[in-house]
């Protein structure tokens, strides 16, 4: 349970000055930090604004309920109106779709912790029903992994009547009541300069199967691939880690400053995709490689393990994060191109459409790229990622930020990270390009320029001599039954 809060001094006095300055009479926004359970304590890094929604309207207002005294003649001040009877109303799933969109982009031990809302004080007493089913929509718009996050969300209040900020921990419930938001003490101090800094590199190369049964439907890319993502977690979970070359083994916090190397030790297991591969089930495979970098940042009282838990989780979070791009974009692409693509040959696959191909009717080879993770500076030497397509560049980095993270445009694209110098692979075959893996790799070989004058000898040499071996087999073989005749007639 959360019991203190304390909050970047610098980022939110900068942010009521924005809404003071401003005459905003309501509005919502993200909590972005960490929720510590070890330490029962909350950082806060930034508030981030909730954009306007599709239609230019925003996410929070304030309405106040027309009374029956007013049609009666009687006049009421709207000044009296607005502080006694106002309310906030505020468009959840937007703001759960805002923390979808944002949890994407942050990195390991930053996540959205809550939400904030400015408004007065009777307009926020009148409206903790609205606020609590805004808390539950942000919080299932990003569901905690591998057991490092909390049920606990922040609700902050900043009032402008009067001017002051409260806090208070909303833990999760399928009852929305009053007794769901429970006070907290909160105090704004230096955060983001004491934050420990970690860096990862992950490598994997895993070979999927692709199985064929009557009980389900696996043979869809998005399945198979989350199937593989799971079999990622689930090695993560019990791999040890090297930091700055040392084996962890304590529970102690981290005292060092700078970047700290994170080497992932994974145990020796069975490969249980490899093993299923044997299944008479298998119709193809796939392969799934690449390498994920990793960053996480952890408060200076909170244990060096629990930087290795939330490197791990946010390896997790980038490899589901990239295979939501893929599946969302070939849904649009094959919504649009529906008509289009009646009259075109089903064998005839492209990049964009193959989350939607049926593996198993695949003849060929069929290769796709995941997105690659880049990284733009934050705050205080911290970082938020971004995904981008092989066709995309910094641009779409620059517009994600300023639309949703409320950052200034880059302007120096050279402080932008691009560790990941590929993009992700994932490569689909054929059963029988699994089964034979060296009759395609000499088929590949023979089909590069310039090997068709030395392919050909090769074969009529091979031919030759896998004739002549048949014919000597079958000698043998006359020969023996021959003898075996003779010899028992003798006996006889």
């Amino acid at each position: 349970m959360v019991k203190a809060v304390v909050g970047e001094e610098a980022q939110l006095k900068s942010t009521e000055d924005r809404l003071s300055s401003s005459s905003i009479p309501a509005q919502v926004g993200l909590v972005i930090g960490k929720l510590s359970s070890s330490l029962d304590r909350g950082f806060v890094f930034s508030l981030i604004p909730t954009p306007p929604n599709d239609e230019g309207r925003p996410a929070c207002s304030l309405v106040e309920p027309v009374k029956d005294d007013r049609r009666k003649g009687a006049k009421q001040s709207k000044s009296q109106g607005s502080s006694d009877s106002s309310s906030v109303v505020i468009d959840k799933d937007w703001v759960a779709e805002h923390a979808r969109q944002v949890s994407k982009m942050l990195v390991g031990g930053i996540r959205v912790i809550g939400i904030y809302v400015w408004a007065s004080e009777s307009a926020f007493k009148n409206s903790t029903v609205e606020l609590c089913q805004t808390i539950k929509g942000v919080a299932g718009a990003a569901p905690p992994l591998l057991g490092t996050d909390t049920e606990e969300r922040l609700l902050i209040h900043i009032s402008y009547s009067p001017r002051r900020w409260t806090c208070r921990n909303y833990v999760m419930a399928s009852n929305i009541t009053s007794s769901s938001l429970k006070p907290c003490d909160f105090k704004m101090g230096k955060v983001l300069s004491s934050l420990q800094k970690f860096r990862c590199t992950y490598n994997f190369n895993l070979r999927l199967p692709v199985n064929c049964e009557k009980t389900f439907d696996a043979r869809k890319l998005g399945d198979v691939l989350r199937s593989g993502i799971s079999v990622i977690a689930k090695e993560l979970r019990s791999a040890r880690a090297i930091v700055d070359g040392n084996l962890v083994t304590d529970d102690e916090p981290c005292t060092s400053e700078g970047f700290h190397d994170v080497e992932l030790l994974l145990p020796f297991m069975n490969d249980t995709c490899l093993e299923a591969s044997s299944l008479e089930n298998v119709v193809g495979i796939l392969l799934f490689s690449g390498s994920v970098c990793s960053f996480a940042f952890l408060s200076s009282k909170e244990s060096i393990l629990q930087a290795i838990a939330d490197i791990k989780a946010d390896i997790i979070t980038s490899l589901q994060s990239r295979l939501d791009i893929i599946l969302d974009e070939a849904d649009a692409d094959l919504s649009q191109s529906d008509n289009s693509c009646k009259e075109s040959s089903p064998d005839i696959q492209t990049e964009n459409h193959i989350s939607q191909v049926d593996l198993q009717s695949l003849r060929k080879p069929t290769g796709l790229s995941f997105p690659r993770r880049v990284f733009a500076p934050w705050l205080a030497g911290t970082f938020i990622c971004d995904y981008l397509q092989p066709s995309e560049t910094l641009e779409v980095l620059k517009d994600h930020c300023a639309e949703l993270m409320s950052m200034e445009v880059l302007t120096d694209s050279s402080n932008v990270l691009e560790p990941e110098g590929e993009a992700l692979a994932v490569v689909a075959k054929g059963f029988w390009d699994v089964a034979a893996p060296l009759h395609s790799d000499s088929k590949s070989l023979s089909e590069k320029p310039g090997a068709d004058t030395k392919s050909e000898g090769s074969s009529q040499k091979s031919n030759k001599q896998s004739s002549f071996n048949t014919v000597a087999a079958i000698l043998v073989l006359l020969l023996s039954v021959l003898l075996g005749f003779l010899f028992f007639s003798a006996r006889s």
